[in-house]
């Protein structure tokens, strides 16, 4: 099991940039695609975008391609969310989230795919 701890959110205005982050503690970060997944208020956990374990391959949901960038830097075990011109309907908790993947690639996206989940980060947008 990874240790996964989220930072970068907070409270900002419709079309607002902010950057999460999140920090793997494991011995080989490069064994694991990541992901971010987000969680709304009386809504379930969704998935938001993913990467895998070189950084070349992503996955985002539709509501947020083109706004949202997801990296990861392997020698800080850090992967990034960049989220850019912010909307009220992104306001949620943003869990950072690992899946051991020995082949490559990354998982489907849903919440069983992932073992490893951070605490969350709230991220807030006001109209």
């Amino acid at each position: 099991q990874a240790q996964l701890v989220e930072s970068g959110g907070g409270l900002v205005q419709t079309g607002a940039t902010l950057r999460l982050s999140c920090v793997a503690s494991v011995r080989t970060f490069t064994n694991y695609a990541m992901a971010w997944f987000r969680q709304a208020p009386g809504k379930e956990r969704e998935f938001v975008a993913a990467i895998n374990w070189s950084g070349r391959e992503t996955k985002y949901v539709d509501s947020v391609k083109g706004r949202f960038t997801i990296s990861r830097d392997n020698a800080k075990n850090t992967m990034y969310l960049q989220m850019n011109n912010l909307k009220p309907e992104d306001t949620a908790v943003y869990y950072c989230a690992a899946s051991l993947r020995a082949g490559g690639g990354f998982p489907p996206p849903t919440t069983t795919s992932f073992t490893s989940w951070g605490q969350g980060t709230q991220v807030t947008v006001s109209s």
